[in-house]
């Protein structure tokens, strides 16, 4: 396999929806916490990729062997097994060995670490290869947005702000003498939930408009997306509300005094975010106007990154 043909089967074009949330959990761990540890940095990094592009992998292989339609809703899994001649064979040794690196190095950071990491971890391995496989896929039900809004958009937020912190006061589990203590700072957890509100809608919009331009063709490969459950004209709505919750929460952040004034730099992108709206609006098309949804999400999380590091840099 070439490098280019394994690049077009884990899609690393898409990456950037699981390397933004990692990477504003660091800036926020260095910004409030004012601690950063390096090597468990590295660690979450390479295992939070790797599984990343197994998982696209996986959901790329089943697809190959389930669409009904020489080229269905997913193009570049076709281009790249199809039209690169992948044997099977060779995608399992791929996906097999993405799996055993994530879990490796997830192995390690949790000994960096504790058990909070491992528990989230192994909660976010399965729904990674339940999203995909299985007898009911969750990236084939009406809960796919909900999945990835949630475990990419929150839970990687959380876990790279813990990372750094796990000595802290944030989150604690300790087993003694057969009892189980759990304690937490409902507070300081608040406002991981609140920081992440950009990634998770962000995400969640990316695959409700990729649901949006498939309805016809996962109705035929009989994938039952949220879209095709509340229909394409609340969806649309939906789009466009995730969207304003985020611009909502970036004057809550700054109001609640979680993030400094620089945050509000960020509201300006809603100029061109509501511009790219329109565009997906007038037509939902995988081919020319899905690609509106990636952009958002890179647009508001990048200027969102920036005002954080702009005051974590000056403080």
């Amino acid at each position: 396999m070439s490098i280019k043909s394994f690049l077009k089967l884990v899609e690393i074009q898409t990456k950037l929806a699981s390397m933004i949330p990692f990477a504003l959990g660091a800036l926020y761990a260095y910004y409030h916490f004012n601690r950063f540890n390096f090597s468990n940095f590295i660690i979450m990094l390479i295992s939070l990729l790797a599984i990343d592009m197994a998982t696209t992998a996986i959901n790329n292989y089943f697809d190959y062997k389930n669409a009904r339609k020489t080229y269905g809703y997913n193009y570049e899994s076709h281009n790249a097994i199809v039209r690169d001649n992948l044997k099977e064979s060779t995608v399992i040794i791929v996906i097999i060995t993405l799996l055993c690196i994530a879990v490796m190095f997830g192995i390690l950071l949790f000994l960096n670490t504790n058990f909070i990491v491992l528990i989230l971890g192994i909660l976010s391995f399965s729904v990674g290869i339940l999203y995909s496989f299985g007898p009911v896929p969750i990236s084939r039900t009406p809960f796919g947005e909900l999945f990835s809004g949630l475990f990419m958009g929150l839970i990687i937020v959380f876990l790279s702000v813990y990372i750094h912190v796990h000595d802290g006061n944030v989150l604690s589990l300790v087993y003694n003498n057969n009892i189980l203590n759990i304690s937490f700072n409902l507070t300081e957890i608040l406002y991981v939930f609140l920081i992440s509100i950009p990634t998770m809608n962000g995400i969640a919009n990316i695959m409700l408009a990729n649901n949006i331009c498939d309805i016809q063709d996962d109705i035929e490969n009989k994938r039952y997306t949220l879209p095709i459950y509340i229909g394409k004209k609340r969806a649309l709505k939906l789009f466009v509300t995730l969207y304003y919750v985020i611009y909502a929460d970036f004057v809550i952040l700054y109001l609640l005094g979680i993030l400094p004034v620089t945050l509000l730099l960020t509201i300006f992108t809603f100029i061109p975010v509501k511009k790219n709206i329109q565009v997906f609006l007038n037509e939902q098309s995988k081919k020319d106007t899905f690609i509106v949804s990636i952009k958002n999400f890179v647009l508001i999380n990048m200027a969102y990154m920036f005002s954080i590091a702009l005051s974590a840099i000056s403080k």
